[in-house]
């Protein structure tokens, strides 16, 4: 599904944010990608989503070598490789409908088409009762809920979770979870940055760990579960 050669990072005038990455992630795997701040764990997400360009290596999405596609096809890579945030990065003046809608209008979709899709994938996250609800006065669960919902409307085939329950109470970093096990049961690879082990914790399925923008140990216990 994805695979990563020799990825370096140097930031002016040398600093060396990922040093000689090489991973491959698997369809419909689960995995947390783990290391204190300033680890990397942010640069490699830019970095699969072609937000910067790594200095060296290979990337592959799928068999294609996304380095090598023009910049008129990141959109579509963008949308099969979706990110959420721990900052949330949604449209706080406005409702739960229209947070969730605007990828869908801005590819052009139809407003019934775009009403049933938000519909339905709130509906599957459980907050189809809060679409009108302006997302400044969500609790962060249910921000995150959104954030989520927006990265689904696309139908992503990986999603990137950037340190997602860092503003989260225990309860709500549970549900959050438990979500994103089901989307993954659903088919959909999913990858969690995070530097909080008691996250970690919660699943037992595929840790990377980094350090100075090295992979340091890279281990599978083997039966995917959640606690």
């Amino acid at each position: 599904m994805l695979i990563l050669k020799n990825i370096t990072k140097i930031y002016h005038p040398n600093i060396i944010a990922l040093d000689n990455i090489s991973l491959e992630i698997h369809a419909k795997e689960f995995v947390f990608l783990i290391g204190k701040s300033g680890a990397g764990k942010s640069t490699l997400f830019k970095i699969i989503r072609r937000e910067e360009e790594p200095n060296r290596g290979q990337i592959y999405f799928k068999n294609k070598n996304i380095l090598e596609l023009n910049r008129s096809r990141l959109g579509e890579i963008r949308r099969k490789i979706a990110i959420i945030h721990q900052d949330f990065k949604l449209l706080n003046n406005k409702t739960v409908f229209e947070n969730i809608a605007l990828p869908l209008e801005i590819l052009g979709k139809s407003s019934k088409e775009i009403k049933e899709e938000v519909y339905k994938i709130t509906e599957k996250l459980k907050i189809s009762h809060k679409l009108n609800q302006i997302t400044e006065t969500l609790s962060g669960g249910e921000k995150q809920k959104v954030c989520l919902a927006r990265a689904l409307i696309l139908k992503p085939e990986i999603i990137l979770a950037d340190e997602p329950t860092g503003n989260l109470d225990p309860l709500a970093t549970y549900e959050i979870l438990s979500l994103l096990k089901e989307i993954r049961e659903e088919g959909i690879t999913i990858i969690i940055a995070t530097h909080n082990k008691e996250v970690v914790d919660f699943i037992k399925t595929r840790v990377i760990t980094m350090s100075n923008g090295k992979i340091i140990k890279d281990e599978n216990p083997g039966k995917f579960q959640l606690f």
